[in-house]
């Protein structure tokens, strides 16, 4: 303390300095009205300017919760979509109306009628994309009403299959993995096949199975065909970028652009099928193995 006076002792001149200079300016700014106008000019824009830099730093303190809410709206709104179109896919061969996706906390039932498939958003705490097996590692686990099994998709196409899961958290076997065969057809035509990622190119995958006898063209959509149901019919995976044909294979050699950037991911969408459970039990009192995801 006795250090503190004797430094405000030595600069006490140029402490009288400035409580002078600041009552000149006060009245300055308080007898003459061009002064006065011109400093609630410039004040009102700086304090103008503060505000707008505390409302920008209160924002980006904010992103985490807002990134959550956009991504459950999109989902709600993707929901929406999607059973429109699965809608369409039932109208079109004249059978009954059954809803596609739907929020996991499900609001007030609409006309599209009752869900089959639930999804819940998540986000991506790590992933991986270098190797020849490669997995990823999301936020949300069994408190959440994830299972083992479940497929993963983002609004661009499909990502991959839960694989385990801990009370917070849940490990995923991505699409980029040497074991995932994923079922699909060709949009198109219809076509039936099989994603599997065999090019060690984490933008390309193969689509095998597919007769010669079809016409497929650089281009084409390919789409979850929703077999095995843990993906939803109708799910963009990528489109075709080269087509071959073997002299010695009755099946094309062609080659997919995936159409997610798993390089970028960060939110993904777990969807589950409520009838999974039902088709895995009448599957297993007929003694058939389903191969393809």
């Amino acid at each position: 303390m006795r250090k503190l006076f004797i430094f405000i002792f030595r600069i006490r001149a140029f402490l009288i300095f400035l409580l002078l200079e600041g009552f000149s300016l006060y009245l300055l700014y308080r007898n003459n009205s061009y002064h006065s106008a011109a400093f609630y000019q410039s004040s009102n824009y700086y304090v103008g300017r503060v505000l707008e830099l505390q409302s920008q730093v209160s924002d980006y303190f904010r992103l985490t919760e807002v990134n959550q809410t956009l991504a459950q709206e999109n989902a709600q709104l993707r929901a929406q979509l999607t059973q429109l179109y699965e809608r369409q896919l039932d109208d079109s061969m004249g059978l009954a109306k059954d809803s596609l996706f739907v929020p996991a906390d499900s609001l007030a039932a609409d006309s599209l009628g009752p869900a089959l498939y639930t999804y819940r958003p998540a986000r991506v705490t790590s992933n991986s994309v270098r190797g020849l097996n490669n997995h990823l590692a999301l936020n949300i686990g069994s408190d959440a009403g994830v299972q083992p099994g479940m497929g993963v998709l983002t609004a661009n196409g499909v990502v991959g299959r839960v694989k385990a899961v801990s009370k917070h958290y849940a490990t995923v076997t991505s699409l980029l993995h040497s074991q995932t065969l994923i079922s699909v057809r060709l949009k198109r035509n219809r076509s039936l096949g099989s994603i599997r990622w065999d090019t060690e190119d984490p933008e390309t995958a193969s689509l095998h199975y597919i007769p010669l006898s079809e016409k497929v063209y650089k281009g084409d959509s390919v789409l979850t065909s929703g077999a095995g149901g843990i993906y939803p019919p109708g799910i963009l995976v990528g489109r075709v970028i080269s087509v071959r044909k073997e002299l010695d294979k009755s099946f094309y050699t062609i080659k997919v652009r995936l159409s997610v950037d798993f390089e970028k991911l960060s939110y993904v969408y777990v969807v589950e099928n409520k009838r999974k459970k039902e088709v895995d039990s009448l599957f297993i009192k007929s003694g058939i193995t389903e191969e393809n995801e």
